[in-house]
């Protein structure tokens, strides 16, 4: 019991003060549904059941995000002694109401974020394949509810849907980064994208991409938090693999191409090309030889002599 007593800010025996990560997990796959009938989610619909599916869903969903973001103002509220709960309570029953009212322009979005995925990649044999198993779909479209959440104050729970599609995409965007239109990330395995980063439209990224802030010493953390931290990406831009754009101050100029495994601390005018320059490279044949391959050569050159 002293293990718990102990380390009190962490136990929370007492239940019920912090939003359920199940719960949160639950609603996210709702709304997946809801943008994408019979593609995401588990739900078998049809014309005929359809209508029914929406309302009864949305109402669902209106009640769960009322009572999970009412817990996550609520602990924040309690913890800093900002308000009363009541108060908690009605700011979270209009969230969850502008969410849901939300959705049509966030199925638009990623809708044109599936678009620009076929016309990106070549290997697209349809729109219907991308939103079976492309990862970035999930990933993105988890962003944009996510982003509206945080848009709106809502603690802990943008970040638990973040995180999830995190684990299962291994795609790292954070609620807060602002991305524009016609987003797509190719393969996408090991992207980062921070939270103060900044995306224009048409923007196009590759696997193990970075958009990072600058190592920070561990007593400025709490005077940074909130500011900027990242870079801001125009317009146009393509990224491709391993290439790692750190700090605030850092802006990647419309139309530019960023080489694979670049390193960038600085802006980069538009309608650049960056690359690291080619290597040098030096075969020697009789270096790359097995040791027995050697001696075998060696032997057979004796005995021509």
């Amino acid at each position: 019991m002293t293990a718990y007593t102990s380390h009190g800010d962490l136990q929370h025996l007492e239940g019920g003060d912090l939003p359920s990560k199940q719960r949160i997990v639950g609603i996210l796959n709702d709304i997946m549904t809801i943008l994408f009938p019979n593609l995401l989610g588990d739900a078998s619909l049809r014309e005929t059941n359809i209508w029914y599916f929406l309302g009864s869903t949305m109402h669902s969903l209106h009640t769960r995000l009322e009572e999970e973001i009412t817990k996550s103002m609520k602990y924040v509220c309690l913890k800093e002694k900002q308000c009363p709960v009541d108060i908690c309570k009605e700011r979270a029953q209009k969230v969850a109401e502008d969410i849901l009212e939300c959705i049509p322009e966030i199925k638009r979005r990623v809708s044109a974020d599936i678009q620009a995925a076929y016309e990106g990649d070549p290997a697209a044999k349809s729109l219907e394949e991308i939103v079976l198993s492309y990862p970035c779909v999930y990933a993105v479209a988890t962003y944009r509810i996510a982003h509206e959440l945080y848009e709106r104050g809502v603690p802990m729970i943008p970040r638990m849907m973040s995180e999830h599609a995190h684990s299962l995409t291994g795609i790292d965007i954070h609620p807060g980064a602002k991305i524009g239109e016609n987003f797509f990330i190719d393969h996408g395995t090991g992207v980062v994208i921070g939270e103060t980063s900044e995306i224009g439209n048409n923007v196009r990224i590759y696997q193990g991409v970075t958009l990072g802030g600058k190592s920070i010493p561990r007593g400025e953390v709490s005077r940074l938090r909130g500011e900027k931290r990242h870079p801001t990406i125009e317009d146009d831009v393509i990224i491709y693999s391993g290439a790692t754009i750190l700090g605030a101050e850092t802006v990647i100029g419309r139309g530019a191409v960023i080489g694979g495994n670049v390193w960038i601390t600085s802006s980069i005018p538009p309608n650049t090309t960056v690359t690291i320059a080619a290597p040098k490279l030096s075969c020697n044949p009789e270096k790359s030889m097995t040791q027995n391959d050697a001696n075998l050569q060696r032997r057979r050159r004796q005995k021509n002599r």
